[in-house]
């Protein structure tokens, strides 16, 4: 991972981190003073949020280190484990939302104080700008750790603007509709759930080597190609490590050339490769005979 990749990443992370700790505090407060359930389960949210960028940043730095004897493929799968982690805890934070608005619906309460909703309304803004930022940054540096981390903070805007629905609509039709902001909370943790399980799927797919964009394939066939006596090019493989690319191909080269020169285009394959798709970090080519 370079340098510039790292230092960006970690900044995205360390910012949500920090305001989600703020926000978190917050919510915790206003939605005890205010009596706003949704509220309280909203704080919950962003503490989970609060771990998960830990877990994120973690897994960036570990991601970062240089291969070594035990990982000879560097340590780029931490990013994927850690965006794992992360969708798992969306996942449980979207059950416990929901279990707790459950328990609220059956449980006669009054409704919340209306300064709540200007609170929300501050989330709301603040946490729709973190997730643009973040997503922005997680999709330029290539991290599906740090994109998983801006969908979080966007799943918690999401848990805010239907906590903001149910506490408007508790208070313009009062009495009746004290638990309007419950089943607010409830709607939002069915969002939570189903973002939490794409970006799982995600993650899962990274970590089971699933095939890289068609489009990148494309690319790394066509720069083989390229090369000067190279006859054509055949199972090109590709995998992920984190942000990195590993690639196996075979090239096909006159039968008659000597090892020698075989050895050499090889190399300059590899070469061209990396150069015209940066993110490839090595490249295993298995030379072939033409076939005439």
């Amino acid at each position: 991972m370079s340098t510039d990749r790292l230092s960006r990443s970690v900044k995205a992370t360390l910012l949500g981190l920090v305001t989600n700790t703020l926000l978190a505090g917050g919510k915790f407060a206003a939605g005890i003073v205010g009596n706003s359930h949704a509220l309280i389960a909203d704080a919950v949210e962003s503490m989970a949020d609060v771990i998960s960028s830990i877990i994120v940043w973690r897994g960036l730095v570990v991601a970062a280190a240089p291969p070594d004897e035990d990982h000879p493929y560097g340590h780029g799968k931490a990013e994927p484990i850690a965006a794992a982690i992360v969708s798992i805890m969306l996942l449980g934070a979207a059950t416990w939302i929901a279990v707790k608005a459950a328990q609220e619906i059956l449980t006669p309460h009054s409704s919340p104080a209306p300064f709540t909703l200007i609170v929300l309304i501050g989330v709301i803004v603040i946490k729709e700008g973190l997730f643009r930022f973040v997503l922005k940054e997680g999709e330029a540096v290539g991290s599906s750790a740090v994109q998983s981390d801006a969908w979080h903070h966007r799943s918690d805007a999401i848990t805010s603007l239907a906590a903001g629905l149910g506490i408007g609509v508790s208070l313009l039709l009062g009495k009746g509709y004290e638990a309007a902001d419950d089943y607010a909370a409830l709607f939002a943790s069915f969002i939570i759930a189903w973002n939490g399980l794409g970006l799982l799927r995600r993650a899962l797919g990274e970590l089971m080597d699933v095939v890289p964009d068609t489009d990148l394939r494309h690319q790394i066939v066509e720069a083989a190609a390229t090369v000067d006596r190279v006859e054509a090019v055949q199972k090109c493989i590709v995998r992920q490590s984190g942000y990195l690319l590993f690639v196996d191909m075979h090239v096909h080269v006159d039968p008659k050339m000597p090892v020698v020169e075989a050895h050499e285009i090889a190399h300059r394959v590899k070469d061209t490769v990396r150069a015209r798709v940066p993110r490839v970090h090595d490249v295993l080519i298995h030379i072939e005979p033409a076939r005439r």
